[in-house]
């Protein structure tokens, strides 16, 4: 009988799993003031020549695991309102398709920011966000 049990603990904890993975990507894809109000901070903590990517700007605001709404937001932004060029995918890559890409890369290259193939220097040019700049 002990298999049956633990058939379905195992099926509980996916369901589980499941559930808080889909409540999490709605979370991220809703506006919420205080959440954007962070983000927002910490890409304006990005300088000029530095990058950094949607993951860590998340965890440095106060929410980790959530790049989706950090992406919503630069997505959602006035143009040109944000440093939003500064922000990459994981890796150092740029997520946007077509002219947008290109646009970033363009200004990244304006500012300094050096290239390996596709992707971003992250040795060179990944921005640290420091204690100070994380807790106000």
């Amino acid at each position: 009988m002990p298999k049956p049990q633990r058939a379905v603990r195992v099926a509980f904890d996916q369901l589980g799993t499941q559930k808080a993975k889909r409540r999490l990507l709605r979370d991220a894809s809703r506006p919420e003031e205080l959440r954007d109000h962070a983000f927002r901070r910490m890409i304006f903590a990005i300088p000029a020549g530095k990058v950094s990517t949607y993951g860590k700007v998340a965890a440095a605001a106060g929410y980790p695991q959530y790049h989706r709404a950090v992406a919503r937001l630069l997505r959602t932004e006035l143009p040109d309102q944000l440093p939003w060029h500064r922000v990459l995918g994981a890796g150092g890559e740029i997520k946007l398709d077509g002219a947008a890409a290109l646009e970033q890369r363009a200004r990244l290259r304006a500012e300094g920011v050096r290239f390996h193939g596709e992707r971003v220097d992250m040795e060179k040019h990944e921005h640290l966000f420091r204690t100070w700049e994380i807790y106000p």
